[in-house]
């Protein structure tokens, strides 16, 4: 066998006694498929990498995973917008692959068949997706994070036919790093976090496999990367650490409370009890409109936008909870999602409809829409209350 009867995007390297084969493929190509099956069955390796974390693995394998979920518990440990996200991406490809009718991912699969038929090592070679999207979030400030919400909202309201360009673009580049394209040239932070730490990370788990001959199967936008780093011994933790917590929202979660607390008292000095009672109405009938408003717009039921109505103006009050949390739990109270909403999960990404109108999903959005629209609120009325008071 020579290197001439690989396919053209296989890019083979020697590492000491090693020979490694990464295989550059698209998420949304047929031919990256067969580009796998072609490549195992020529070099016939030990080790089969593939671009995949554990968690993501055990999504495309266990289709049935998703029953298993807790929504009490994502609500309770606060992972709503994680979880959110993470469907939002998986919705997209989802009605990507259903246009191009190519499962997206499905090169990743192919590796994972293979390493069963041919009996080599299978290497989980990517980071686990929580940690790089906790280490994308932990480095931006409240601005940014509205911003990349945003912008992962926009990237779902796209509508379920996508465009041919975006199909060819699609082709090139790495699926977290395309969907907020416009947000990582803005913000190289994010994308050193989100696509050159994952280059690394791949990289050294490739470049420590087992046996002599490796075939890796990575997105195409990661080969250049990998063939940068994969020559060094690089330690991994430095790209592992969760980022520590900001000091400043810890602050402001109590700086903001304690001083409306202290404009209506000086407002009452100032104004007397109609003065501060005015403050009230505003900080009630603000908070609690447009976290009520944020619930509607995700459907919530209308108990759900009751309790985000009431609950708004006291839990912006309260750093240990959040209006989006009350009115998420009532939700998944009074529409408590069956298995057979949570097996339904897949389904339902595959179109709008379906996003809005899964009642898990449902619940998602009513948490972190409640949230939005009480944050807003907060901000709001307190700048009403304050230019009123001082």
């Amino acid at each position: 066998m020579t290197d001439t009867t690989l396919p053209e995007n296989v890019h083979r390297l020697t590492l000491n006694n090693k020979e490694i084969y990464l295989v550059g493929t698209a998420h949304v190509s047929a031919e990256s498929l067969q580009d796998v099956k072609d490549t195992v069955a020529q070099v016939r390796p030990d080790t089969i990498c593939v671009e995949l974390c554990e968690a993501r693995h055990k999504t495309m394998v266990q289709k049935d995973n998703w029953k298993k979920m807790d929504i009490f518990k994502v609500i309770r440990e606060k992972r709503a917008l994680f979880l959110l996200a993470q469907l939002i991406l998986n919705s997209f490809y989802t009605r990507l692959g259903k246009q191009l009718k190519v499962q997206p991912g499905a090169e990743m699969i192919e590796g994972i068949n293979q390493a069963e038929q041919t009996g080599a090592t299978l290497v989980l070679a990517d980071r686990n997706i929580e940690i790089t999207l906790k280490r994308v979030w932990g480095y931006l400030n409240l601005w940014n994070k509205l911003v990349m919400i945003s912008q992962l909202m926009a990237s779902f309201f796209v509508g379920d036919s996508i465009d041919s360009e975006t199909i060819e673009e699609m082709k090139t580049r790495d699926q977290l790093e395309n969907i907020m394209e416009s947000f990582t040239a803005a913000y190289p932070e994010v994308k050193k976090r989100l696509i050159d730490e994952r280059d690394i990370y791949l990289s050294q788990k490739i470049r420590s496999a087992p046996g002599k001959k490796i075939v890796a199967v990575v997105g195409a936008g990661h080969i250049k990367g990998i063939k940068a780093h994969i020559q060094e011994d690089l330690p991994l933790a430095p790209v592992m650490e969760i980022p520590p917590k900001s000091i400043l929202p810890q602050i402001l979660k109590w700086a903001i409370p304690l001083s409306i607390v202290m404009l209506l008292i000086t407002g009452f000095f100032k104004g007397g009890t109609q003065h501060s009672a005015q403050s009230i109405y505003i900080w009630i009938l603000v908070n609690g409109v447009l976290s009520a408003i944020g619930a509607a717009i995700a459907f919530g039921h209308p108990l759900t936008v009751l309790s985000a109505f009431v609950g708004a103006p006291i839990t912006s009050l309260n750093p240990m909870i959040a209006a989006g949390w009350v009115a998420g739990l009532v939700q998944a109270w009074i529409k408590k999602p069956t298995v057979h909403d949570l097996e339904d999960l897949p389904n339902a990404i595959a179109s709008i409809k379906g996003f809005w109108m899964n009642p898990v999903i449902r619940i998602l959005l009513v948490v972190v829409f409640a949230n939005l629209g009480s944050t807003f609120g907060t901000i709001i009325s307190g700048i009403w209350i304050a230019e009123r008071t001082l």
